[in-house]
């Protein structure tokens, strides 16, 4: 199985920038999106249907902001909605999709650059998010986390670890929290088949940072601790370049 997390940074942008194009030739069999900043009638999935695959959407409120997908081409047994907290459901944030042997989430962690107010929700989340995940994995043992964390968790998945040592994404306290949270029982799948430096998935669209390479990796397919044998491959695909992320591919039995 084909799992592929990607931040597409507004679905309607990265169809214009060739997305379906791309999806016909990498055959994810399970995508995940995030922060499609769409809802579903805004966009022509002729060609996505065409290449067989489902789609289920859960778009935040607020038009043009956040939300998340999944299009796959294996049905899903079932599908959830949100956590159950409506002010992150209100924000399209968690979509599970569940397959025969796995259970497949897309979430989109909040950001908190833009300010102290939004640091303090995504810390709350974080929380939420844990005890969330703690409950879900009692009903869904054989889990993957598929989305855009929002935070790098060791200093190799940063450009510059000294200088945004107090930058939100890159805080002591969602450091500990992520360390806290794969110790919890999950496998960063990425850095179990890759421990080399300047491996990154997302970039600023400031001084030229993706060409130059100074970017973070924040975008993850964490899988849960009985899957490890289960796990074939993962790689991050640079060249994809329909937003300010890139996928991150990881491979299954």
């Amino acid at each position: 199985m084909r799992i592929i997390t990607y931040n597409v940074n507004g679905i309607r942008a990265a169809m214009n920038k060739g997305l379906m194009d791309w999806i016909e030739k990498a055959k994810p069999d399970v995508l995940c999106l995030q922060e499609i900043k769409a809802n579903p009638e805004q966009v022509d999935l002729s060609q996505l249907e065409n290449l067989g695959y489902y789609h289920y959407w859960h778009p935040a409120q607020k038009k043009g902001y956040s939300g998340v997908a999944i299009f796959t081409k294996i049905k899903p047994k079932n599908v959830d909605y949100g956590c159950g907290i409506k002010a992150y459901d209100d924000e399209g944030r968690v979509l599970v999709a569940d397959f025969e042997s796995v259970s497949v989430m897309s979430v989109y962690h909040p950001s908190g650059s833009s300010g102290d107010r939004r640091q303090a929700f995504k810390m709350k989340w974080l929380s939420d998010f844990h005890s969330y995940i703690d409950s879900l994995k009692k009903q869904k043992p054989n889990l993957i986390l598929s989305g855009d964390f929002n935070i790098c968790h060791k200093p190799i998945d940063i450009h510059n670890p000294k200088a945004n040592a107090n930058t939100s994404g890159f805080l002591p306290e969602e450091r500990e929290w992520m360390e806290q949270f794969i110790n919890s029982g999950f496998i960063d799948t990425f850095r179990h088949f890759n421990q080399e430096p300047h491996q990154y998935s997302w970039w600023s669209y400031r001084a030229g940072s993706r060409g130059k390479n100074l970017g973070w990796r924040i975008d993850y397919n964490l899988g849960s601790n009985n899957l490890k044998e289960r796990l074939s491959r993962s790689v991050i695909l640079p060249d994809a370049m329909h937003s300010d992320h890139c996928p991150v591919l990881l491979e299954i039995d």
